[in-house]
């Protein structure tokens, strides 16, 4: 019957009865939503299987790491070869990139048939055919002489230890040539050009069809980081953290996984959802058990699955009356093409191509029997579909969890012939997807010529990546010392140490050595009640320190916290000092001590000149105070001034000292070693005890005497030229006092982030960071915190929490490269400052050594500062490069609690105890 005649009898109500009948005999293959996310989370679990290292030997989706580790920018240029392998037809491609000022591709392609006889032979033969192609491909070309880079896209199951390398697992699609499964697949390939020996390649890259469809898509389109295939066969790709890829060493930034999903179902989780139908597919097939997933969707696969469903029906008189055909009969009879064709969305095309079908198939179709045939085919192809949204599904939802995500926008590059040439499915794909995933944004877009210029895009990318880590690595290195650069910042900060206490060099000496007239540390007899005051900045503390001596020394402190206006710090000294004396008067008040006297500890952390333990004379203010008549000026004698003011209570005024001294005798109370106290938060200092005969500044040979070293100041001399870059003289010339406080400016929180933000700015105007596009908030002076550093290099951080602090600075479109280099620049420059602080800490342990002519020293070191206490490895590398410098040192480091205000009323206690014993 003639198409003509047999649509004049086309009745709607048929067609509905029809399908009805089909619908009740293959109900089976229509999978609702609720099964369909059963699928999707099974998928899921399959894929943690592929990425764990112990269950990856028995798990039947792969997961397989690529090696490809970004995708592209839009920056890559230059020509490339790709070949493209994957069926019974090969491409040799040339492909021209270029990027500036137009991101633009141009290629070139020829495609040369694998005959079956080689696609089953050996595999030798194979790859000496292939060389023989691109040979001819490059004479044709005129590049013969050239040595350009390759890109191999190899579309079967590979396994991968680097980027340039593939071993085939098993082949796929009628391929079965000999000696290849197993084998480096880029190796046979250069064994077979080497034999030609008539021309040369760089081959770069290895990858599949589906990642070079991501690559393609990727070019395009920044948010594209998941490939997917649907033709002969299907599988699928995404970027995924490296953190989840147990196969692979390292935990930061991304890497492509080659999912292999086609072989989803191997292992029996798909049996329920299998039909019978199925099962006589699989056991027909070239590799009966394995990918059944993929012979549920791929086109290899779709025209036998109706094939199989017509000739069920038949045999059940359901169809051409009960009578079958040889043509029938036989596997591979009906060409996935003729699905395409008879799923036309014009009715009246699609029964035309049904019955065309059947009549070649040596069938008698009647209308009913072509209505049936249609829907059979829409019924598998919408399986198809639905069942590769499911997979797809779950592979979204690892991407938005992998970058905790509300709402997740990604684009799928898609390729293959059933997405582009079938006219439904790409419908269905998209509807189902957006169904099982809404909490997701998804664009699907159509890669062209993707598996061969995809192979190109990777080869492009890795030498972009080349190029540009080579930039990176090339401006970071500045910021790494050497063990011969550190040593010598030690043998200088020594040298530096006995200029600032000798009379003769200290006026000139950037290291100022201040003595203290600090002459004992803790030895735990210390008792009594004493007041310490603690100012440093807009809010100051009064405290009560009740210290208990004998054995079980402890310490008991109450404490209360007031505000200095801003009106007050600007004000005149008088109001000021005036302001602390009230404070104090409602604290005595507060404590029931109403007119107590009692020795009291001053923690003035501003630059003073000390000539006794009771006097501090203020050099300058700093830290937003500028208080008039104070500079030049005793605080004790302006604080005792205003107390005599007051005329309610007198105090005895033991000691003025600043934090780093309080911080060592607070550790001092706990451990008698300690000599030493070191500040690592927004600024940096050390004191330790000297030897009075070495401080020529203060008269007396015995004894020792604690010095405030001021170290920050270290190369305010030109001492740290040589080993300042750029980016430190940037800081310094912005900063509020440009040329001063050199060696501080490089290891403390007040300057570490805009280094930081620095080299994130040149980085970017170069084009190694941010696809070179710079945030307002970034070029913002003091925007980058010290507390990211920190937050970035907690081990326990994931990258999209690294992201989500650089969305904060407004870089909305950062990627997780972006991520992993902002975090490698923090690493270098916190690296730098703990091994600067180290080298420091090394000359001052071993001076102390030196001083006491011994071969060997225990020393404890007070350590108070956040960046010291919340850094996750400051304290570890300080600590390392300190025991490298001073071999002979054996340091233990105790972390200060509350240095400024107890360590005051300790050195106060002590004062006390040293005053007592001398009226004995």
């Amino acid at each position: 019957m003639l198409a003509s005649n047999l649509l004049t009898n086309y009745d709607p109500e048929l067609h509905d009865d029809q399908t009805q009948n089909v619908d009740k005999f293959l109900q089976q293959f229509q999978l609702s939503d609720e099964i369909l996310m059963d699928v999707s989370i099974t998928f899921r679990r399959e894929m943690d299987k592929g990425l764990c290292r112990d269950t990856n030997p028995t798990a039947t989706v792969k997961m397989l790491p690529t090696f490809v580790r970004s995708t592209p920018d839009g920056t890559e240029q230059g020509e490339f070869l790709a070949l493209d392998l994957g069926g019974s037809t090969f491409r040799v491609l040339l492909v021209k990139v270029m990027a500036n000022g137009e991101q633009k591709v141009v290629m070139e392609n020829q495609i040369y048939a694998i005959p079956e006889h080689l696609m089953r032979g050996s595999g030798t033969e194979l790859f000496d055919h292939i060389a023989d192609c691109l040979a001819d491909f490059m004479e044709k070309m005129g590049i013969k002489e050239k040595k350009l880079p390759l890109g191999f896209t190899f579309s079967f199951p590979c396994r991968q230890t680097k980027l340039d390398e593939g071993i085939l697992m098993s082949w796929n699609k009628a391929f079965k040539a000999s000696g290849v499964e197993g084998k480096d697949v880029v190796s046979l390939l250069k064994e077979s050009i080497k034999k030609r020996g008539d021309f040369d390649t760089d081959i770069m890259a290895v990858i599949n069809d589906t990642v070079g469809t991501m690559m393609t898509c990727g070019y395009d389109d920044p948010h594209c980081e998941i490939g997917l295939i649907v033709g002969t066969g299907t599988n699928a790709c995404y970027m995924e953290q490296m953190r989840n890829i147990e196969l692979l060493d390292g935990d930061e930034g991304c890497m492509c996984v080659n999912t292999e999903w086609g072989a989803f179902g191997d292992d029996g989780v798909l049996e329920d959802l299998r039909t019978d139908i199925d099962r006589d597919l699989d056991a027909g097939s070239l590799n009966p058990g394995n990918h059944l997933f993929e012979k549920m969707i791929s086109s290899l696969y779709m025209g036998e699955l109706v094939r199989l469903i017509l000739v069920r029906m038949t045999k059940q008189q359901l169809l051409f009356q009960g009578k079958t055909s040889a043509k029938l009969l036989t596997t591979g009879g009906i060409s996935t093409n003729y699905i395409y064709a008879i799923e036309s969305d014009n009715v009246d095309e699609g029964m035309a191509f049904a019955e065309k079908m059947l009549l070649g198939l040596d069938l008698e179709p009647s209308v009913e029997d072509c209505i049936a045939t249609r829907r059979v085919c829409q019924i598998v192809s919408t399986r198809a579909a639905h069942l590769c949204a499911a997979a797809l599904g779950a592979v979204l939802r690892q991407i938005r969890d992998n970058k905790a995500a509300e709402k997740l926008r990604a684009t799928v590059g898609v390729d293959g012939s059933v997405y582009k040439n079938h006219p439904q499915f790409s419908r269905r794909l998209h509807k189902m997807v957006r169904r099982l995933v809404p909490d997701c944004d998804v664009r699907f877009l159509q890669s062209q010529c993707g598996s061969g210029k995809g192979a190109a895009m990777v080869t492009a990318v890795a030498y972009r990546l080349v190029a540009q880590n080579a930039e990176r690595q090339r401006i970071i290195n500045n910021l790494i010392l050497t063990s011969e650069q550190l040593q010598e910042v030690k043998k200088r900060i020594s040298e530096g140490m006995v200029r600032g206490l000798s009379k003769k060099s200290h006026e000139e000496a950037s290291i100022k050595m201040l003595p203290t007239y600090v002459t004992s540390t803790p030895d735990g007899t210390e008792h009594g009640d004493f007041l310490a005051l603690d100012l440093g900045g807009s809010n100051f503390r009064v405290l009560l320190v009740k210290v208990h001596g004998g054995k079980k020394h402890k310490v008991n402190m109450h404490q209360k916290i007031y505000n200095i206006p801003q009106e007050t710090m600007h004000g005149k000294g008088e109001e000021l000092f005036d302001h602390i004396v009230n404070c104090i008067a409602d604290f005595l008040e507060h404590m029931g001590m109403r007119g107590a006297s009692l020795p009291m500890g001053f923690t003035f952390s501003f630059p003073c000149r000390q000539l006794k333990l009771d006097q501090g004379i203020l050099l300058k203010w700093t830290k937003g105070f500028k208080a008039s008549g104070c500079e030049g000026q005793d605080v004790i004698t302006l604080l005792k001034d205003a107390v005599r003011r007051r005329q309610e209570f007198d105090l005895n005024f033991v000691a003025v000292v600043n934090d780093t001294v309080g911080t060592m005798m607070t550790c001092g109370y706990e451990d008698p070693n300690c000599e030493v106290g070191l500040i690592v938060g927004t600024g940096t200092n050390v004191c330790y005890m000297e030897e009075m005969r070495n401080i020529e500044l203060v008269e007396g040979e015995d004894g020792r005497m604690c010095v405030n070293m001021e170290w920050g100041a270290f190369g305010d001399n030109g001492e740290l030229d040589d080993f300042c870059t750029g980016f430190d003289h940037i800081v310094d010339d912005c900063s509020n006092n440009r040329g001063k406080q050199r060696y501080e400016k490089m290891i403390s929180g007040m300057y570490l982030g805009e280094i930081v933000r620095n080299v994130l700015i040149d980085f970017t105007t170069k084009g190694l960071l941010f696809r070179g596009k710079m945030s307002e908030r970034l070029k913002t002076r003091g925007i980058f915190e010290t507390k990211f550093l920190s937050q970035i290099e907690s081990d326990r951080l994931a990258m999209r929490q690294v992201r989500s602090i650089l969305q904060h600075l407004g870089l909305t479109g950062s990627t997780c490269d972006d991520s992993v280099l902002v975090k490698e620049v923090c690493r270098v420059v916190s690296r730098r400052a703990a091994q600067l602080c180290g080298a420091g800490l090394a000359a001052v342990v071993d001076k102390i050594r030196e001083n006491r002519n011994l071969n060997q020293i225990s020393v404890t070191v007070g350590v108070d500062g956040t960046l010291y206490k919340t850094h996750p490895h400051f304290s570890r590398i300080m600590q390392e490069t300190l025991k490298n410098l001073a071999p002979q040192c054996e340091v233990t480091f105790q972390k200060s609690e509350d240095g400024s205000g107890k360590g005051a009323a300790l050195i106060t206690a002590v004062a006390c105890r040293i005053k007592s014993e001398g009226q004995h």
